[in-house]
């Protein structure tokens, strides 16, 4: 009673009612008028025993007795008023008990009835007071699994689906907050079927877990196996329509019920409906009446036909087979299979021709042991007549006629050999013999067993390699003797570094062992024997490089090697065509000696010239000075400005001032070629006037031309204007080539200077008609202190053509001589003319009137 007096029922207004508080008022108030009863029976006894002490008293007294006898009757009244007032309390209190019983009887029945129906089938209530309240459980906990905990029951995730428990979940969190009731069916772990339900009831949240069963569960386990029959359905057919080849479904009369995407591609329809609508078929009427007429039997179509697919001929491989409602087909297309059998026929029928040209002999024999193939260097190489081969003779036969003809090595007990070469039938590796037939020729034999059984001989005919080896092999030893006689080291490396052959020389010149040499040592292990003789390391890094390097890396190399001792040797590596790399070592210690020897010279001659040139350089800069003060303190001599000069003196003083002037000029050619030299001298480029320039450089001749009795003319057209390089060079360089055809000229002779404009370049000519340069001197006229006099009284240092030559290569021009003995020598100038200027009247701002010399 106590667990039957904790459950709640539903009344049907909507409110909980506890089926003990009838039963616990009920017995408060029976013991409430059984109290009452009880204390009106202490009262009115001790009223009844002072009514009658009262009475007693009255008879006694008087006045006294009239007073307690009106308390008597007060109290006698009071007694009165308050047993009927009990007597009614009594009898109401008796109808509220009957009620109560009955009240009670009909919740016992209730609760009874409760039971009742709730035992009727599995199912568990979980209650929760309020929304924070406690939950609590009545019923069969057993439903959300066998033992489990009545607690388990809210842990949706470990016995629903986890579809179902998040539903669940959401459902109940609504309910607890905002009393929506909700009502469903959720699927367990085990496949049942169980009803939640969800409601509010006297300001209770109530959930009913109750199992689903009879018809409503296997309604509803239909329900799902249908929908996963659907859902499997879809994705076959989904499938379906991705699989490449054509797949249909046809009903009982022959027509189209489905198609995969294939099919409707193959017969361009733009889906089902169409293809439907249109009739499209992929198999043409011959191929489906006999589809039809085997279906018909009972036996499944299957063919390789042609078909137009998607506008192309294609081959299919057809099948299609009867189902209970109609027929089901696939079409396999096979084009590029049937193109790759047809392609592979030719191929075999190409590598039979190919075979048929090698000259090895080749023989393929079957797991019978008989002829399958052979080509025509296998006829050949016995004599084998075709018809024989054509008749596919069995591996035994063919050595029997090959025993008879005398074409197999000779053997005591032929059937014994036989048997033993007959055994590579057996045999899974590949075999290799030799034979040494009666006529000296001498076979390869490769015996090839074939993966599908039988095997494949392979003859090849090596006499003639036997004796190409024989002639190596000779070569190869007058090779080594001839190499061990050379004085250099020779070494040949092959293509993995090692060595492969060396000479005498090449040991004794690194000191290694015969040990080491007939071991073919790699290249590291000889560098590193050979290093402490030579230590240095880029030498042996590049010959590492020539020999052990990538195959399309190796190049040539030539390098030198200083050793130890004072040793040179000249090594050169050369890549050879098989991939091995030549190394050669030549001592050149004597050459190498006479080339220090020389580079020491040479050395010294550079220094001395320099130091040559230094000490001219000083000498002409100190020289200047006090010439510089000669010529001063003599031109102050011959103006007569301290004193007047007799005949004789200035005569002495003229001679003087023309002395200085020779050697100042000498000096300051000297002081050029220095600076030309060192790179210092540098063109002060400007408008040079051609006219202007000449007769300047003519002013400073003028002397030696009247001594001379010598004529000049300028032949220099009036509009020949002007162009830019450095006047006072140009000046220079035309008072050389004058003053040096003045000292070769005879009296009486005439010099002619000449400028043209040709092109792009300017063009001096200086020509004089004197003796002429003999060719053997015309190769040295430009070299420094070259001076010959060729019989005249003219001398010179041998500066001035030099000194002409630089200047006009420093104007980025060329010199030319022309000379013959006996008819004058004529030297030209060309200088190019980058700007041009407009015709001169034949002066020049920037031309000097004085004399060159003075310069």
């Amino acid at each position: 009673m106590a667990a039957q007096g904790e459950r709640q029922e539903s009344g049907k207004d909507g409110r909980f009612s506890p089926a003990g508080s009838g039963r616990i008022s009920l017995s408060l108030l029976l013991l409430a008028g059984t109290s009452q009863a009880a204390l009106a029976d202490d009262l009115l006894l001790p009223f009844a025993e002072t009514a009658s002490d009262l009475l007693g008293l009255l008879r006694r007294f008087d006045l006294h007795n009239a007073v307690y006898f009106g308390l008597f009757m007060g109290l006698v009244a009071f007694s009165t008023t308050t047993s009927l007032l009990l007597m009614y309390e009594r009898r109401r209190a008796g109808r509220a008990e009957r009620r109560l019983r009955n009240e009670l009887a009909a919740l016992h029945g209730a609760d009874d009835l409760a039971a009742l129906l709730m035992g009727s089938e599995r199912q568990l209530l979980v209650s929760w007071n309020g929304r924070d309240g406690e939950p609590r459980f009545q019923g069969d906990p057993t439903i959300v699994g066998e033992n489990a905990p009545a607690q388990r029951a809210l842990a949706f995730g470990t016995w629903l689906g986890p579809a179902d428990a998040a539903a669940v979940e959401s459902a109940l969190e609504q309910l607890r907050e905002r009393g929506q009731a909700f009502r469903l069916t959720a699927r367990c772990l085990g496949n049942r079927f169980i009803d939640v339900e969800g409601r509010t009831i006297g300001g209770r949240a109530i959930l009913r877990l109750r199992d689903v069963t009879g018809d409503r569960s296997e309604l509803l386990q239909a329900q799902a196996k249908l929908s996963t029959a659907r859902s499997d359905l879809r994705s076959m057919t989904m499938l379906l329509d991705d699989v490449a080849y054509p797949l249909w479904i046809r009903d009982a009369e022959d027509r189209l019920l489905w198609a995969n995407q294939a099919y409707l591609r193959s017969v361009e329809a733009r889906d089902l409906d169409d293809a439907i609508g249109r009739s499209l078929e992929l198999l043409g009427a011959p191929t489906r009446e006999e589809a039809r007429r085997q279906r018909q039997a009972g036996t499944t179509f299957s063919s390789r036909v042609t078909a137009v697919v998607a506008g192309h001929r294609a081959v299919l491989d057809v099948i299609e087979r009867p189902t209970a409602g109609g027929s089901a087909g696939i079409a396999v297309d096979v084009s590029e299979l049937e193109a790759v059998r047809t392609d592979l026929q030719r191929q075999m029928d190409a590598h039979v021709r190919t075979l048929d040209q090698l000259p090895t002999a080749v023989a393929i024999f079957d797991g019978s042991q008989n002829l399958i193939f052979s080509n025509a260097a296998y006829q050949r190489l016995w004599g084998l007549d075709a018809a024989f081969l054509a008749l596919r003779p069995s591996d035994s036969e063919v050595l029997d006629r090959l025993r008879a003809a005398r074409k197999l090595p000779e053997q005591a007990d032929f059937r014994a050999w036989k048997a033993d070469f007959l055994q590579g039938y057996r045999s899974v590796e590949q075999q290799e013999i030799w034979w040494h037939l009666p006529d000296r020729r001498t076979l390869r034999i490769v015996i090839n067993p074939n993966p599908q059984g039988g095997v494949t001989y392979l003859f090849d005919d090596v006499s003639e390699r036997f004796e190409l080896a024989s002639q190596v092999h000779s070569l190869t030893r007058v090779q080594s003797e001839t190499l061990d006689t050379l004085k250099e080291g020779v070494a040949v490396f092959g293509s993995d570094g090692r060595l492969k052959l060396h000479n005498r020389a090449f040991a004794e010149m690194w000191n290694l062992a015969p040990e080491m040499t007939a071991a073919n040592p790699h290249i590291d292990t000889l560098i590193k024997t050979c290093r402490p003789l030579a230590p240095r390391d880029e030498p042996w890094i590049d010959i590492r490089g020539a020999v052990a390097g990538l195959a399309d890396m190796r190049m040539g190399l030539s390098c030198r090697i200083e050793r130890h001792d004072g040793t040179a040797l000249d090594c050169t590596a050369q890549p050879l065509p098989d991939g091995a790399t030549l190394l050669s070592f030549t001592d050149v210690t004597a050459s190498v000696n006479v080339e220090r020897a020389l580079t020491e010279r040479n050395d010294a001659l550079e220094r001395a010239s320099r130091l040559r040139d230094e000490f001219v350089h000083h000498v002409s800069y100190e020289l200047r000075s006090p010439l510089t003060n000669i010529i001063g303190f003599t031109q102050l001599l011959g103006d007569e400005t301290v004193g007047s000069l007799n005949p004789r003196q200035r005569d002495y003083a003229d001679h003087i001032m023309r002395s200085s002037a020779s050697l100042l000029a000498i000096l300051n050619d000297i002081l050029d070629l220095a600076s030309i030299d060192t790179g210092s001298l540098e063109l002060s480029p400007e408008i040079v006037d051609i006219r202007s320039t000449i007769e300047a450089a003519m002013r400073g001749l003028e002397d030696r031309l009247a001594e001379s009795s010598l004529d000049l003319v300028i032949d220099v057209p009036d509009d020949i204007g002007t162009f830019v390089a450095d006047g006072k060079r140009v000046r220079q360089i035309l008072f050389n080539l004058l003053s040096n055809a003045v000292g070769f000229s005879s009296p009486g002779q005439t010099i002619r200077v000449s400028a043209r404009k040709r092109g792009g370049e300017v063009i001096f000519d200086v020509k004089d008609q004197g003796r002429g340069i003999p060719p053997e001197i015309k190769a040295r006229i430009f070299e420094r202190f070259e001076s010959h006099t060729l019989g005249t009284r003219h001398r010179g240092v041998g500066l001035g053509l030099s000194i002409v030559r630089s200047f006009v290569e420093l104007h980025g021009g060329r010199i030319e001589i022309s000379s013959a003995p006996g008819v004058g020598t004529t030297v030209t100038c060309i200088f190019p003319n980058e700007r041009r200027e407009t015709p001169s009247d034949g002066r020049s701002a920037h031309s000097a009137l004085t004399p060159i010399a003075a310069e």
